[in-house]
């Protein structure tokens, strides 16, 4: 009878543990997991509603993964998207696809897709072990236990690491698995928070803090380089320390340098109208009531609390008549509405960020199997590999599949 240990009941690691449990039922299958309840960072995943998956195929799960994506396809390709669709639809929780194919559950309850996995799991026959290992047991080059914080061993042939990263530690995600990796030789890249809102150096941003843009276009640039990192139209938030929404999240994946290289955001307020359309459009505006001042004027373009910011870096007088507005000036107005200008200076904290890049390199982990390339018997999976997507159901989707291909493959190792 082969005994499989994983380290950490989160999604990826509760995949792992039915992945294995199913795929040889005379197999002994533990859960090591410190929080008296498995999978609590999936319990506030989606804002409380968990975005199970995207609806897409592989080739576009791939394409919203900026760091490693190409490592995951072999994962993909035996548990995709379709795949973790149905293991849901099959526990009896009925799912939905959104926006963007962002699948949740009907119920709007991520609660209902922890309860799955873990009864799923109990079902499979899966053990669970409350308590904080502390060490991964091994001898020439091979695993044979976990060592709990507590001074008790698990023996185990195969030992899964699906620990998470270092975002939302209160849900107990502290970096443990990665000194437990280092300590068996394993490369750490560099960790940093990703999917994280973004400090900026405009004292504005307090100002319009609360204020959501939608349908605008943001495009993030490193400083002296032409071509944007990131360029996507959708909603972005402002707040007292710079932005958050869902383009500032993602574009957070592609700056990962921030204490080497200097980045500003473009944000196109209005990425609908032609330089030459918008200029038409303020003449009109203007037209209407040519008396006004211009900083009463722009309402209908604007919203309210941004008017006054945009007059200011225009450099034109707020208290100008609309009437004596040169054609230079409109100009000025115009590129400021169409590249309104933000410094990066930083992200907030890990402990804020969504999820973490970084983490186990994916050149020392077998592709195919998850297993380690350096330590016969050790496999990894979910967030503790170095691979992070954008928001849309992307990163789970990462810890079923890569949860599932460990699991199944450590029970079948010779």
């Amino acid at each position: 009878m082969k005994k499989i240990a994983i380290i950490g009941g989160g999604a990826a690691g509760l995949m792992a543990a039915i992945s294995a449990a199913q795929s040889d039922r005379s197999s002994s299958v533990t859960v090591i997991e410190r929080n008296s309840r498995p999978a609590r960072k999936v319990m506030i995943t989606g804002k409380g509603r968990c975005n199970v998956t995207n609806n897409c195929n592989n080739e576009t799960l791939i394409a919203n993964i900026p760091k490693n994506g190409k490592f995951l396809y072999s994962a993909f390709s035996e548990f995709g998207s379709a795949d973790v669709m149905s293991f849901f639809e099959e526990c009896g929780v009925s799912l939905k696809t959104e926006r963007g194919n962002r699948v949740f559950p009907v119920s709007d309850r991520a609660v209902d897709i922890v309860d799955a996995l873990v009864d799923k799991a109990k079902k499979s026959g899966v053990n669970f072990a409350q308590g904080r290992a502390t060490k991964i047991l091994s001898s020439n080059n091979k695993v044979f236990g976990v060592k709990l914080e507590n001074g008790m061993s698990i023996s185990a042939d195969s030992v899964i690491l699906s620990t998470g990263g270092m975002s939302y530690p209160l849900t107990g995600s502290t970096g443990d698995g990665y000194e437990m990796a280092k300590e068996l030789g394993h490369t750490v890249n560099e960790i940093y928070p990703s999917l994280v809102p973004l400090v900026c150096h405009e004292g504005f941003c307090s100002a319009l803090s609360g204020l959501a843009l939608k349908n605008i276009t943001a495009s993030f640039f490193e400083e002296g380089k032409k071509k944007p990192i990131y360029s996507e139209q959708g909603e972005l938030l402002f707040t007292h320390f710079g932005i958050s929404g869902p383009l500032t999240l993602s574009a957070s994946a592609h700056l990962r340098y921030m204490n080497k290289k200097s980045y500003y955001l473009l944000i196109d307020l209005k990425p609908a109208l032609s330089i030459e359309q918008l200029d038409k459009r303020l003449l009109r505006d203007f037209s209407a009531e040519l008396n006004k001042d211009l900083k009463n004027s722009l309402d209908a373009l604007l919203p309210k609390s941004l008017i006054p910011i945009v007059i200011k870096l225009s450099g034109v007088d707020g208290n100008i008549k609309v009437n004596q507005i040169t054609k230079e000036q409109r100009n000025s107005i115009i590129s400021v509405i169409k590249g309104l200008k933000l410094h990066i200076i930083g992200t907030r904290p890990i402990e804020e960020a969504i999820i973490t890049g970084g983490g186990i390199s994916v050149k020392e982990i077998e592709p195919n199997t998850m297993m380690s390339k350096i330590v016969s018997g050790l496999y990894f999976a979910g967030e503790i590999i170095d691979v992070d997507a954008y928001t849309g159901g992307f990163n789970l989707q990462i810890a079923f599949s890569t949860g599932f291909v460990a699991g199944k493959n450590s029970v079948n190792k010779e």
